[in-house]
Parts: structure tokens; sequence; C-alpha cells
């Protein structure tokens, strides 16, 4: 396993986690044996969301003596009432589900207590006005909570409550679906999405990744707008790319599952490539750098996605933006201008103007 760090916190988070969504299916004892297994090949971090109440005696079960070994998502606004996954804004409801939740998994804290699938600017009101939010707040107070994260699929509404400066960990759909406008989740545009995935790394707010396999569509190449499949690997590798993301979730609904997700870690360059969603990129975004680095090698040994990621975080307004591109070994100001990346890259940016325009921005600085 690889991990990366959580900014608010300190946390290393295995960059291959595992969602809940389809695991519940199982009967108990697959649960037990799929979570079992996750946490004996380095996944650590487990998203709570699932579409069956089944999944939490079985991750209570799973996780007894080795709890101090997880990050569990657990969301404020998801209700297991009925047996089966329900979305609430109500107190009193959100409250009994927490608690149920906390006693079936065996724990007396949360890793990450999420504002859950908050999707439009009611939905925010409705959280705060309820109680929902101070009650989320007062969990945290009391240490039940370490810390807070939001679940959204827009970015409007994303922003709104990162406004707050409340949000450690923010939970998106990231895919080349969404992104370019396609499918139920596509919420906002590509720009937006991608100023949101730049604020939340300028911020220190890790993104944690649902939907990155948009259901499965994007392994099927019948059901896919690319026309052809993409693997388990590209699209772990696509959402990685993103600023901000420290692992990505997908579903695992068994432990043959969770391996062919796992597969990722040992994947080659070529096989994580997914240069073929160029194909859906609209007019709009083309032209625009996404960090993919499948124009390296290149000649200088410049790393031309870092270098654009930190120069349009710098144009943002990060701070530390300008500090971490003068600690490259090679920078925009060792470009020859061979136009090798430009002729690589399959969202045809100009890189060699794009490098000229970076030099000049950072020797102003």
């Amino acid at each position: 396993m690889e991990y990366r760090i959580l900014p608010r916190g300190g946390e290393r988070i295995g960059i291959v986690g595992m969602g809940s969504s389809v695991v519940g299916e199982q009967s108990e004892e697959r649960i037990i044996e799929t979570v079992t297994y996750a946490l004996d090949h380095g996944v650590n971090y487990f998203d709570m969301a699932g579409g069956h109440a089944s999944i939490f005696p079985a991750y209570g079960r799973a996780l007894e003596g080795r709890r101090d070994r997880a990050l569990l998502q657990v969301h404020f606004g998801a209700n297991y009432v009925t047996g089966e996954y329900g979305w609430t804004t109500e107190l009193e409801e959100i409250r009994r589900a927490v608690d149920w939740q906390l006693s079936n998994l065996r724990t007396d804290y949360i890793d990450f207590g999420f504002i859950h699938c908050l999707d439009e600017a009611e939905d925010v009101e409705a959280y705060e006005r309820g109680g929902a939010l101070q009650y989320l707040l007062d969990m945290k107070a009391q240490g039940v909570v370490r810390h807070i994260g939001l679940s959204s699929h827009n970015p409007q509404t994303a922003n709104r409550v990162l406004d707050l400066g409340i949000v450690d960990m923010l939970m998106f759909s990231i895919n080349p679906m969404y992104d370019y406008g396609q499918g139920e989740f596509a919420n906002g545009s590509a720009q937006e999405r991608y100023n949101l995935y730049r604020r939340c790394e300028r911020e220190g707010v890790g993104i944690s990744v649902m939907k990155p396999f948009n259901a499965g569509l994007l392994l099927d190449a019948k059901r896919s707008p690319l026309g052809a499949a993409l693997t388990p690997a590209q699209c772990i590798q696509y959402a990685l790319d993103k600023p901000g993301v420290l692992t990505v979730l997908p579903g695992a609904g068994s432990v043959e599952q969770l391996r062919q997700n796992l597969a990722y870690l040992d994947a080659s360059a070529e096989e994580r490539d997914y240069s073929i969603v160029s194909s859906l990129t609209p007019e709009e975004a083309r032209g625009q750098c996404v960090y993919c680095n499948h124009c390296a090698p290149c000649p200088e040994g410049l790393n031309v996605g870092l270098i654009n990621k930190y120069y349009d975080l710098a144009l943002a307004g990060d701070p530390l933006a300008k500090e971490h591109y003068h600690t490259l070994a090679r920078t925009a100001a060792d470009c020859a201008g061979c136009g090798h990346c430009d002729g690589r890259c399959p969202f045809h940016v100009n890189q060699s103007a794009r490098m000229r325009e970076i030099q000049a921005y950072f020797a102003e600085k």
C-alpha cells in the first residue's frame, strides 16, 4: 500500500480504500472476510455509507482488536432504521442513527464524521437550521468525532460548506464521465470541478473519491461513453492525479473484487495510462493540463504535471505554491522548448508555451 498524509491531522491514508456500497449484499461472514482481507493488505480507510445496515455489525466484528488500524467515514445523515440506506437532515433521526452505528461498530469514536450528501443550497440550510450541524460540531468538541468531513456531488454546494472552514475531508465523485459532463452526478462544468479540487489542495482539505468507476459503467465497453472499457487501475489513477485527492474508495462486494482494485498497486505505468479519456474532453476543457504526466518522460527531466499544478495553485492563491515550485530540481526555466510534451499531451495542451508563461510568472514573484 502507498499512503498520503491528511494535511489537517497527519494521518497516513492508503491511496486505495474501500467503499461499502455493495458489500452489504453479502452474508455477514463474507463481509467480515472482505474487511479482514482489506486490513491485512494495508487498506485503512473505509467509507460507511453503505446500501445496507448489515455492514455495521459485520464491520464491528471484523475490527475487534484492530480498530486502531482503520479510519472510518461515518455519515451524519445516513439512516438505517429500515435496514436499508435512507437520507435525512432531521436531528433526532441523525442522533439515533449515529448512536446505532457506534454501537454496532463496537467503537466509541469516529475518525471522520461526515455531513452527509448535501447537494443543494436547501440541504445545507436544513442541516444548519435543524441542529444537525451543531450536533456534529458538539461531537467533535467532545472528542467523539476526530475530523469533520462533507460528502457532496455538487461543486457549488461543496464550496459553500468549505467556506465554513470546518471541513478536513471532502468526499466527491471523480471520474472522467462526471468531470466532462456525462452521467447522473456530472454537476458543474469541468472548470468548476477542477477549481474545487485545487481549492481543497490549497486549503489542506483532503479528498476521498467516491464513484471512481461510475457504478461499473466505465468498466463496460457497451455502456461507457468512451466506446471502450477502462480498467480499475486506469480509473483509480485518473482520480489520484487530481489535486487534493488522498484516497480512492471503489466499492468491493467480495475479496475477489477487492483484489482487482488493489491490483492497481502493482500495475505498470502503461496499465495505469488513461489517455483514452481525451476522447471525452469537451472543447471548454481542451488545452488545460490535468497533471496526468502522459507527456513524460521529458528529455530535460521536467515533471511537467507538477510544474503545472504548482502554477495553477499559485494562480488560485495558494501561498505555499511558489515555495514548492522553487524546491523542484528542474523548473520551467529548464524547458528546452523541444515540443516533445506538446505532441504527447492527450488534452492538447501547448506545454512549451505554458512553460514560458510559468517561467515568467515565478520569475516575477
